[in-house]
């Protein structure tokens, strides 16, 4: 990819309303307080599930959100055939995501994204793991640990990505 071309990432959870729009939040949000934001053409999120389309985010992600300074706003919606020729990056939430996102890949033609875990890009002596765990169920802690995940994910797809310093 050149350093003129802008890149699109999409991430992906289950439903579209816990996880992924937190994450589209937070690494728009980072790419703009690093001066990057400009380098990308499309940010976007969806579910791999159809369960809550057209839904807002949950309401303790968007909370998290706002309590961290991120502005949150998305409607769920779930992934397409065409959001694989859309993206060149297509990050799931966890391994059952991807799979899913592996079976839903189109098998004929060619197809643009990169499918793979948005926490491949945890920095060296990141020992939280590269799972961000569904916290739908469970309670606020949940959403505090997804944020930070989301937020040094988010720096590392900058660095490995782009190439710079943050």
């Amino acid at each position: 990819m050149g350093s003129n071309e802008k890149i699109s990432v999409l991430m992906v959870c289950l439903g579209n309303i816990c996880r992924s729009p937190m994450a589209e939040a937070v690494f728009r949000h980072v790419a703009q307080e690093h001066g990057l934001l400009d380098r990308f053409d499309v940010i976007d999120s969806a579910g791999t599930g159809a369960y809550h389309v057209g839904s807002s985010p949950d309401s303790r992600s968007a909370a998290e959100c706002r309590k961290n300074g991120v502005s949150i706003s998305h409607r769920a919606r779930q992934v397409k055939k065409e959001d694989f020729e859309r993206f060149d990056y297509i990050l799931a939430m966890d391994e059952e995501n991807l799979e899913n996102l592996e079976r839903k890949k189109p098998r004929s033609g060619e197809v643009r994204a990169k499918v793979m875990m948005f926490g491949e890009f945890r920095g060296e002596g990141d020992h939280g793991g590269k799972v961000v765990e569904d916290p739908y169920y469970g309670g606020q802690r949940g959403f505090e640990v997804n944020f930070g995940q989301c937020w040094r994910f988010s720096e590392g797809f900058l660095r490995r990505v782009l190439g710079v310093d943050v």
